[in-house]
């Protein structure tokens, strides 16, 4: 499997990692024909993507960013996914593995919706220098290994933090990794099997990040420019007209038991076996909530 596109290659060769860093989202080692899911998918997701998930419309862990919904799209979570066994060719997971209460069950549900898959995360090195207060976890890669560690607080070093934000912080995310992401990231395709190991699997983390932003912003830091250029490439970079033929009821399945669902009116599911209902909201089906008949 192909991790990078001849310009990211190209742009690697020549030092200039930051373009080959952006290009990588227009990078998936998959033919025309493979369904793609992307799950976290959030504001800015993976052209390639024929399916979206992601949990919420708002939320605090993406700085309010509005989801996007330009392509079938669905409600759910990645620890339950609300899809049929091998239902997809190809899954995305980028960013979003970090912010997981439960890792095993998260890659489980990868492995079972999907043939194959790319997950991407911030270097357990990055997350012990910048600890982000929603993400749960530190991961590494090592000969071909996912290394996950819990974290049990947002904040696992606070003594480095003392000596490190003061003067040197700054300098870190502002030159150093610009200039080097892929140095402090993890990017992991698989195939069939995710090779993984959680280091402490007895640590909670169900600890409460500190709240330092309490208020949905006004308006988001990105400039109009920059949106409307990635909705540009976005919408080349897409599979738009087979998206809109997609029908999300061949593969999407009952969160209790898996089996198929029926419409129940204009705004509900249902499942046929279990009779748990899920609501419809605005045509996306919300799978994060299973409504007992």
């Amino acid at each position: 499997m192909k991790t990078e596109s001849l310009l990211m290659r190209f742009f690697r060769k020549i030092g200039v990692d930051s373009v080959a860093w952006s290009l990588r989202r227009i990078h998936c080692p998959v033919p025309k024909s493979a369904l793609v899911l992307e799950v976290g998918s959030g504001g800015n997701p993976y052209a390639r993507a024929n399916v979206l998930l992601d949990a919420y419309e708002a939320t605090r862990e993406r700085h309010w960013v509005p989801l996007v919904k330009d392509r079938p799209t669905v409600f759910g979570f990645a620890e339950k996914l609300p899809f049929a066994d091998k239902s997809f060719d190809f899954i995305i997971a980028s960013h979003v593995l970090e912010h997981s209460h439960d890792p095993v069950r998260f890659l489980s549900e990868l492995q079972r919706v999907a043939k194959a898959g790319y997950i991407e995360v911030p270097d357990a090195f990055m997350e012990r220098l910048n600890p982000y207060r929603d993400h749960r976890l530190e991961i590494a890669e090592s000969e071909g290994r996912l290394i996950i560690t819990k974290k049990p607080d947002w904040c696992v070093d606070e003594g480095l933090q003392s000596l490190y934000q003061p003067r040197v912080k700054k300098y870190v995310t502002q030159e150093l990794m610009r200039r080097r992401p892929f140095a402090f990231h993890v990017r992991y395709y698989w195939s069939d099997v995710i090779d993984a190991e959680v280091t402490n699997p007895d640590v909670s983390v169900s600890w409460s990040a500190p709240n330092l932003e309490s208020e949905p912003r006004a308006k988001h830091r990105m400039s109009l420019l920059k949106s409307s250029l990635l909705k540009f490439m976005r919408r080349i970079g897409s599979q738009h007209r087979r998206n809109q033929q997609i029908d999300l009821f061949e593969i999407i399945r009952c969160t209790n038991c898996r089996s198929t669902l029926v419409k129940a009116g204009d705004d509900q599911l249902c499942c046929a076996k279990c009779q748990h209902h899920y609501l419809v909201r605005e045509g996306v089906p919300d799978m994060t909530q299973e409504l007992v008949s």
